[in-house]
């Protein structure tokens, strides 16, 4: 048999139980449709959650000082621990699983330009600042290592900091002055959303050299001389994350005298273990609900083989008289196998292209900031294959079988509706 004539033959049969057939479809093609829509809504809500933390951060600890829960060295616990400008060398010597381990001192200054005043948050550090902090450039530059080698007095701008200070105007290399001493803008931020913070949104800020920062800005008593708000630290790789927060409790603990294993001394904001678990939960919801789909579809491969084992039932007479002029056992297996895999991949391209569709639909909606859209790959489309190949061989294969075992003779002399 030819394939238009066993194409012919499976439109017939599935036309003569036209609602059957349908609801057949419909259960393969809800199926394909449920597992992309869900694979693609979770791995939208992945992306954009990952958009939304670069916009903080890329994958740093934020190490803070405390107070000691543990005692340790003679001391008592309870003892305020302060972070020291000079802890940044030291901890990045004994650490070789981290690859930056950065000073941040930050204090509220009132500062003026021609045009405006604002009292503002100024932040210092040293430069790679700007890229574990995600501070992109929007005109002009960040400060480099020689400025804060050689203490330049220039400030880098948050977008909203420059509108308070200039509105509309020209802020590059224009003058401020913090504390009656003056600074040359040199760069100003590129607008970003934050929905993380430990001091405050970025865009509010004014950044200087850390140099700069310590002599002119320091932070004032009760808070020890000389002393940082936090380190920012970032691992060599996700791998590596583990080990280089041990090496830096454990370089801390040496240089300020309490216990490596207390976590009150030295509390961490730890954004790659916040990374990982909501990967893990992400994937996990994506898994769920992609099991839904694949029951669906499942279901819908039940359905499939039901038809087809009626349509068996109804042509037997053509069965048998295929087999008395010299059909093969395989011949048979053959025509039903291949009339199943029709109606899956039938029904299972239409619930791809739905499907599809209404991702490319939704993606014209604007999407809130933490959502990326409907995200669909070719790993999506090569999964519903799959998924679908698995269904259309199991909703085939009994069928064809029980098609095959037709006795001749009997096949002769059965009678519709008997």
């Amino acid at each position: 048999m030819v394939f238009r004539d066993l194409l012919a033959d499976t439109v017939r049969t599935l036309w003569a139980h036209k609602l059957r057939t349908f609801l057949t479809m419909f259960g393969i093609a809800w199926g394909i449709i449920s597992i992309t829509l869900m694979v693609a809504a979770g791995e939208g809500l992945r992306v954009g959650q990952e958009r939304q933390a670069q916009n903080f951060c890329k994958d740093i600890m934020i190490v803070f000082a405390g107070r000691t829960s543990l005692q340790a060295g003679g001391q008592r616990a309870g003892r305020r621990v302060w972070w020291e400008a000079n802890d940044a060398y030291a901890v990045q010597q004994e650490s070789p699983d981290c690859q930056y381990v950065l000073p941040e001192l930050g204090n509220t200054a009132a500062i003026r330009s021609l045009h405006n005043s604002a009292n503002l948050l100024v932040t210092g550090s040293w430069p790679p600042f700007a890229e574990l902090r995600s501070v992109r450039v929007g005109e002009g530059r960040f400060y480099s290592w020689e400025d804060d080698a050689q203490g330049r007095h220039v400030a880098f701008l948050g977008s909203d900091a420059k509108k308070q200070l200039f509105g509309t105007r020209e802020a590059l290399g224009a003058t401020i002055w913090m504390k009656d001493i003056p600074y040359t803008v040199i760069g100003v931020m590129r607008e970003k959303t934050q929905n993380s913070s430990y001091d405050g949104q970025d865009v509010q800020k004014v950044f200087i050299p850390f140099s700069v920062m310590l002599q002119e800005i320091p932070n004032v008593p009760p808070a020890a001389p000389n002393s940082i708000d936090r380190l920012l630290v970032a691992p060599k790789s996700w791998e590596r994350h583990e080990a280089c927060k041990l090496q830096v409790r454990r370089s801390l603990a040496r240089l300020h005298n309490f216990d490596p294993r207390d976590k009150e001394a030295a509390g961490i904001w730890d954004t790659v273990e916040d990374a990982k678990a909501f990967r893990m939960i992400v994937d996990g919801m994506e898994y769920f609900l992609g099991a839904i789909g694949v029951t669906s579809l499942f279901l819908g491969g039940i359905g499939v083989m039901n038809v087809m084992l009626v349509a068996v039932r109804e042509r037997t007479r053509e069965i048998g008289v295929r087999k008395a002029v010299g059909a093969t056992r395989r011949a048979i297996v053959g025509q039903f196998f291949v009339e199943s895999l029709i109606v899956v991949f039938l029904s299972g391209g239409v619930g791809l292209v739905i499907a599809y569709g209404l991702c490319g639909l939704v993606n014209l909606i604007p999407m809130p900031e933490f959502f990326a859209g409907m995200l669909v790959g070719w790993q999506t489309g090569l999964l519903s294959f799959v998924l679908l190949g698995t269904v259309a061989v199991l909703s085939a294969l009994y069928p064809a079988r029980r098609a095959a075992a037709v006795d001749p003779i009997e096949a002769l002399r059965y009678e519709p509706g008997s």
